[in-house]
């Protein structure tokens, strides 16, 4: 009692005639089976552009004379998820040499975080500057 299942796409009802074949059409390794009839079966591939990475941006807190470095760490840590010493490290820097880098992160990632850092210091009306460059 063999029952044939039918599929609902008529391409895959149809019988193969018996040989050798691949499911990939010419298998190089079992020879080749074109006999002109175009009964065989293939995958169609697409070949796609390999995609390019972002190119990385640094996020840059600039020193001033009025926002506390308690508040710099403040938003290291809470914008950069650094830890305490991380943070007052970077701090420090800032503080030192007028600038420093809080991370690296794609152009949309270090955009977002700028506009996060200087919503934030707005907010707290301190005038932190925060910005962004190619890394």
């Amino acid at each position: 009692m063999n029952q044939q299942i039918l599929s609902p796409f008529p391409i895959f009802n149809r019988q193969m005639p018996a040989g050798n074949h691949s499911i990939m059409g010419n298998d190089p390794d079992k020879g080749s089976d074109d006999d002109g009839d175009d009964t065989n079966l293939g995958i169609a591939t697409k070949t796609r552009a390999k995609t390019k990475k972002p190119s990385p941006y640094k996020v840059l807190i600039l020193n001033d004379d009025y926002t506390p470095m308690e508040f710099v760490v403040l938003v290291l840590k809470r914008f950069f998820n650094m830890d305490i010493d991380e943070a007052t490290r970077v701090m420090l820097h800032v503080h030192q040499k007028g600038v420093g880098v809080c991370g690296t992160f794609s152009y949309e990632v270090a955009e977002t975080k700028v506009t996060q850092v200087m919503d934030f210091a707005r907010k707290n009306e301190h005038p932190l500057q925060c910005t962004l460059e190619k890394a």
